[in-house]
């Protein structure tokens, strides 16, 4: 009886829920208990809340509960059902655990508590005593809980950016919140479907409060964006435009390194890092290096201080001034002599509407390069995905901010 009335307490089962029995098992380490609604006792309807005798019961079920001290404690209980005359049969809601699953709700809390603390599914299979099915499972549902109660607040500024799956040339589209970093949801290849799939997810009171995208100058993306938020500004990122002037100096980098060393020259030879690394961020021995390097009129030389000089634009607050300070960079760099250079150049003229946008409104992609760092150490953890699915639920259980504990029934 003090057993009963023990487990009864802790579990807080409320009357006239009662715990009829318990078994404690030392040799396998295990606690057993059952849990009943008395026959005598009238029942609510889970759709209307009107009472009738209980009809009959399903067959016996089990949940997994917090253990007891070392030992594995498990719930049982055939839960009655109800003949509701609106809605029909209908099994009772249980208050320990939410429909069809088979771990009580302070379980599941545990579980997601130790996944986030771990960020490593295996590690938690281990602590949790728990198969991978089981594992997943729970992760799988608390994502698809935290999206259904996911907010219709505001969402003003949004990045979407591409991230590896699987070797082979195999992307997701990973969308975020760029006030609130988040991932709003991720959708398999880097497709105008892709996109548009999760843009037609987000609820349209909030998509239409999209001010700003910001994005690569990747026209399936641009696509979508045009049609289904025509009223939003497209923000062309200034770190992957960086990268694509990073991309042209390296060009000329290795086309003169080439030529230098059919000559014997070794100049250039281990530079690679020196042309790409922010100024601010040498060490004295490349600054060294840069002097010395400085006055030898390289075509590199050029290309770097190009590439520089381009990092102004960022600075303007006027767009007028924006595109005359931009209509004379491309002069220079079209008349460089530096295909690289000019290649990026026309690239950059083409979408110049869109680049010009940052100064509106100061957004970029830093928030999305963010999170994919830590997507990355999601997907290394897990020593990669083979099923996409599985991919974007790990990346919304770790990154999506979702409010996904399980709520017992009252």
């Amino acid at each position: 009886m003090q057993d009963r009335e023990l487990y009864r307490q802790l579990l807080g089962l409320k009357e006239p829920w009662e715990v009829t029995e318990v078994k404690i098992d030392f040799k396998e380490l295990k606690v057993d208990i059952w849990v009943t609604w008395p026959p005598e006792k009238q029942v609510p309807c889970p759709e209307c809340g009107k009472k009738y005798m209980i009809y009959d019961h399903r067959e016996e079920r089990q949940w997994r509960h917090l253990d007891t001290m070392q030992f594995q404690t498990m719930l049982h209980c055939r839960i009655p059902r109800i003949a509701c005359t609106e809605h029909g049969v209908k099994s009772i809601d249980v208050p320990w655990a939410e429909r069809n699953s088979r771990f009580t709700a302070l379980f599941e809390r545990l579980a997601i508590d130790v996944l986030l603390g771990c960020q490593n599914q295996t590690k938690a299979m281990e602590l949790l005593n728990l198969s991978w099915d089981e594992v997943h499972n729970i992760q799988d549902k608390a994502v698809q809980r935290g999206l259904s109660r996911r907010s219709d607040g505001e969402l003003k500024y949004i990045g979407v950016d591409e991230k590896s799956f699987l070797k082979g040339h195999q992307y997701a589209t990973v969308v975020s919140d760029l006030n609130n970093p988040r991932v709003i949801d991720v959708a398999k290849d880097r497709k105008e479907e892709s996109l548009s799939e999760v843009l037609n997810n987000i609820p349209d009171e909030q998509r239409a409060g999209i001010s700003a995208v910001a994005m690569d100058m990747w026209e399936p993306y641009m696509k979508a964006v045009r049609a289904l938020l025509p009223e939003t500004d497209i923000v062309h990122d200034k770190f992957h435009i960086s990268k694509y002037l990073c991309e042209a100096v390296d060009k000329v980098r290795k086309a003169e390194n080439k030529g230098l060393m059919k000559e014997g020259i070794e100049d250039l030879k281990g530079t690679r890092y020196l042309w790409l690394t922010n100024p601010n961020n040498w060490t004295d021995g490349q600054k060294g290096l840069f002097k010395e390097l400085k006055n030898k009129r390289l075509k590199v030389g050029r290309a770097w201080t190009l590439k520089e000089m381009f990092s102004d634009l960022w600075e303007y607050t006027y767009e007028k001034a924006a595109r005359n300070f931009f209509k004379k960079w491309y002069w220079w760099a079209t008349h460089s002599r530096l295909k690289p250079i000019t290649d990026v150049g026309k690239i950059l003229k083409r979408h110049l509407d869109n680049i010009l946008t940052y100064l509106k409104h100061r957004i970029t992609n830093a928030v999305s390069e963010g999170l994919n760092s830590k997507i990355q150490q999601i997907k290394s953890a897990a020593r990669g995905f083979r099923n996409f699915e599985n991919y974007r639920i790990a990346i919304l259980f770790y990154c999506g901010k979702l409010d996904m504990y399980p709520h017992k029934s009252q």
